[in-house]
This record gives structure tokens, C-alpha cells and sequence, in this order.
């Protein structure tokens, strides 16, 4: 008969793999990425819609006057080669002002403006003029979806703080982080989840672990002011008996998702952080960046949420045993 075969338990992993062939940055960028990077033939890393509904605002207009530049030079181009005696209206001029005149005309008919100045003459020009005529439609047409899709798609400015700290929390300690909603939008039935990740040494190996923090509150349902999500560090915290020192041996790192409701859009939102060894400060805790005003409203000075204050820890509590 032959002999059964049992299989060990897996070991949790967010998705991020257990296996570690060399000494990662960190797992998540501060903003929210994955350092991760796929390549291959069949791998389709850009994606032009996507890119362009995703990038920043200061980009998307970049790229798009760019485009509209070389489109209508690129028209110019084609007027000029061809011949500018094939448009009527243009003036006697030199080669480099006829280009000018190649180029605002081109401007003109493929924003369909079409003054009437400068005009086709014979049919190669119209029929130039009709092609960039029926492109400037599908381009703008493209665009206005492009900015409806952006103006639609909602984004949530959530800032965390710079650094984590282990500060004292009734009688023993605990990691804590805070973060801020940047907008003025409103944001309901916030969640949280925290996973520890450390580096550790396998049968010569090394392999990366994961953890699951548990958390003080794991969600709130308004977020009008800063949020400090609360880790206890107990006997079932994997963060137990651990100092910085330890933390940069083992190259730790807490990863952060956050998911709400956005009640402008109707939609979730989803956020992510990570903080490393190096960003985690021991003996610290946030100050208080809100206060109320004469009028009795709420204030909160998010330029703050970076600001500490010394709280001093028990020896004991950051040793090991």
C-alpha cells in the first residue's frame, strides 16, 4: 500500500511570493505602486487609453499639446512639399513664411475654424485638407472622452504620514501610522489592513514572511479628521520583543491598504503605503494637529501630520524577552 503523502500548510502571502533571490528596495512605493516591473514579448505595458486617463494632469496636457504641435506640423509639412501654390490666399513670401502659412492653415482646418483666408485650390489640396479635416473631428471627439474620463475617475488624495512610530499605548506599546484626506470630498466606511513583512533565513535560503497585524480599529466610518491606525504590540504581534535594530536586520517593512467609499463619485476608493525599517521611529508619538476655533469648528492643520513628540519607552518593552 503505498504511503500517504502530507502536504505542510502554506504560509500567508498577500501576493507578493515568499521566495527572495535578491535584496529588495521594498515591496510598495509611498505612492502606492508595486516595485514590481514585468517585461517580456507578450508582456503589453503601455496602453495608451489607460496611460492617459491614469497620468498626471500637468502630463496629460503636456502630451496632448505635443500631439496636437506635431500633427499640424506634420500637415504643414505636407502642404509645403506638396506646394503652397496649391492654396490660395497665400502671399508672395519667403520659403520659411510660406511654412507659417502652410502651418496656421493647417491649425485652421484641423480645428475646423476655417476663416476663409488661405483655401484650397485644386483637388490634391482638398483632398489633403479634407483628410486632417475628418482627423482633427476624431482627435477632439477622442479628447473630450479622454477628459470626461478623467474628470469622472475618482482618485482619492489620502497623505500619510512620513514615518511610523512605536510609542506607549496603555501598558505596553504600539505601532501607529496616521493619514489625512487632502480633499475636501467627502470619504465613508473607511477599512484598513496591515501586513508585516520580514526577511528570514530558510535552509540557507532567504525567504520573505508575511503577517497580518491586527488593528486597534480597522475601520471607522467618517474620515473628516486624521485617522492614527493602532497596532498593539502584545505576545501575538509578530512585532513582539522587536527593536529598530532588529527591524533592519530582518529588513522589515509594514505594508498598508485602505478601501472607502468616495460619496462624490458613488465608487470605492482604494489607497496604499508601506513603511520600512529605516521609517519606523521607535520612542515617538503623533502630535495633535486639531483644535477648535472660537466659532466652534474643527480645525485640522494637515501641513502637520509629520510632527512627533518624544514618548519614552520602557526598557523592557523593546528588548527581547
Amino acid at each position: 500500500m503505498a504511503a500517504r503523502r502530507t502536504f505542510r500548510a502554506p504560509g500567508f502571502d498577500p501576493g507578493l511570493s515568499q521566495r527572495l533571490d535578491g535584496e529588495m528596495r521594498r515591496a510598495i512605493e509611498h505612492d502606492g505602486s508595486f516595485n514590481v516591473r514585468r517585461y517580456g514579448k507578450r508582456f503589453e505595458g503601455l496602453h495608451a487609453y489607460q496611460y492617459l486617463v491614469a497620468c498626471s494632469w500637468r502630463r496629460f496636457l503636456v502630451l496632448t499639446a505635443l500631439f496636437l504641435l506635431g500633427i499640424n506640423l506634420l500637415f504643414a509639412v505636407v502642404y509645403w512639399v506638396m506646394g503652397i501654390q496649391h492654396l490660395q490666399g497665400v502671399p508672395d513670401a519667403s520659403p520659411l513664411d510660406q511654412f507659417y502659412y502652410a502651418f496656421f492653415f493647417s491649425v485652421q482646418t484641423f480645428s475646423s475654424v476655417g476663416y476663409g483666408a488661405i483655401a484650397p485650390r485644386d483637388i490634391p489640396a482638398g483632398i489633403v485638407s479634407s483628410i486632417e479635416a475628418l482627423s482633427g473631428l476624431l482627435v477632439f471627439a477622442l479628447a473630450t472622452g479622454l477628459l470626461f474620463a478623467r474628470f469622472s475617475r475618482p482618485s482619492a488624495h489620502f497623505l500619510f504620514s512620513r514615518s511610523a512610530v512605536v510609542a506607549p499605548y496603555q501598558d505596553r506599546t504600539a505601532l501607529m501610522f496616521r493619514l489625512v484626506n487632502q480633499r475636501g470630498n467627502l470619504v465613508i466606511d473607511l477599512s484598513a489592513d496591515a501586513i508585516f513583512a520580514w526577511v528570514e533565513e530558510v535552509n540557507g535560503k532567504k525567504m520573505r514572511r508575511f503577517a497580518q497585524l491586527v488593528l486597534e480599529r480597522p475601520s471607522i466610518f467618517f474620515f473628516p479628521l486624521p485617522w492614527t491606525i493602532v497596532h498593539p504590540i502584545d505576545e501575538n504581534s509578530p512585532l513582539w520583543g522587536l527593536d529598530c535594530e532588529e527591524l533592519e536586520k530582518r529588513k522589515a517593512e509594514v505594508m498598508i491598504l485602505v478601501r472607502g467609499f468616495d460619496d462624490t463619485f458613488a465608487q470605492s476608493i482604494h489607497v496604499r503605503n508601506s513603511y520600512r525599517f529605516d521609517e519606523i521611529e521607535f520612542g515617538r508619538r503623533y502630535a495633535t494637529i486639531f483644535h477648535v476655533d472660537e466659532q466652534g469648528t474643527v480645525m485640522v492643520n494637515v501641513d502637520r501630520i509629520d510632527d512627533t513628540e518624544e514618548a519614552p519607552l520602557a526598557v523592557e518593552i523593546v528588548t527581547e524577552g
